[in-house]
């Protein structure tokens, strides 16, 4: 929404053009939705998508800190991110928040509650986000007529164990830096993955968050971005985060272009 808030004042035609195509707009569908092609619709024939669509429900976007599952809730449906981003989190025995993860648009979540029929973790909405509702058994059923929305949808169970992986390999690492630029990466590559820019994005969490999920205090965090800053490694203005030398950055989280 910032591209579109930047038009308002330079070009109120371009603005009401670009209304109609917003990402929290319940009217979009699965065929001309801008993430199709990282989402379920992928490799789906027009009839296929169709059928989709028939499925998917479009609730009103969730506002910030609201939530869109909650821990132990049944399980009945897994979610598309269309816009804004989500928090997974759970509550530990002593009742503190910990966070397990971030999903951005076109990214799936929900899965953790398809094995014992409950939601494994709450997810709350870290901004205005929309969501597409995917009813579970509505998918089982579809997933019978098209296979190729199924093996999909299985490769993006693997890519969530892969995640799941990649966490404890990151908070297993020492360094304060290490855990800061793995998921400065980790964002720059997602982003990638989407067709949006890999080198400068919005970090819609709070350093908070960011610790919390990364095992850090939020002192460290912004002490790290700070001196990623001061390295010429990021410029940092705010929740803006341009990543300067993506290079450098992963040689100090040890990841290479084939992890």
């Amino acid at each position: 929404m910032r591209a579109i808030g930047a038009m308002l004042t330079t070009d109120n035609q371009t603005h009401i053009v670009e209304q109609k195509s917003c990402p929290h707009n319940i009217e979009v569908k699965c065929g001309n939705c801008r993430l199709g092609a990282i989402c379920l619709p992928l490799a789906l024939e027009n009839d296929e998508v169709v059928k989709l669509d028939e499925i998917v429900q479009r609730g009103r976007p969730l506002q910030k800190g609201e939530h869109l599952y909650r821990d132990k809730d049944p399980f009945g449906s897994v979610f598309a991110v269309r816009s804004g981003a989500i928090k997974a989190y759970r509550v530990t025995n002593d009742g503190q928040e910990q966070v397990t993860g971030f999903y951005f648009p076109g990214e799936i979540i929900g899965m953790d509650g398809i094995s014992k029929a409950r939601y494994a973790s709450s997810a709350k909405a870290l901004e205005t986000s929309a969501v597409c509702e995917i009813p579970f058994h509505r998918f089982e059923e579809l997933s019978t007529e098209i296979p190729s929305m199924q093996r999909h949808f299985f490769q993006l169970m693997s890519q969530e164990i892969a995640t799941d992986q990649q966490l404890m390999t990151l908070l297993s690492k020492n360094s304060a830096e290490e855990r800061v630029a793995s998921l400065l990466i980790s964002i720059s590559a997602r982003n990638a993955r989407r067709k949006l820019s890999k080198t400068h994005f919005r970090l819609p969490m709070s350093r908070t968050d960011m610790g919390n999920f990364l095992g850090l205090t939020v002192e460290t965090v912004s002490r790290v971005m700070s001196r990623f800053n001061k390295q010429g490694l990021v410029a940092v203005e705010g929740k803006e985060v341009t990543l300067l030398d993506i290079e450098a950055l992963k040689a100090v989280a040890h990841v290479t272009d084939n992890d």
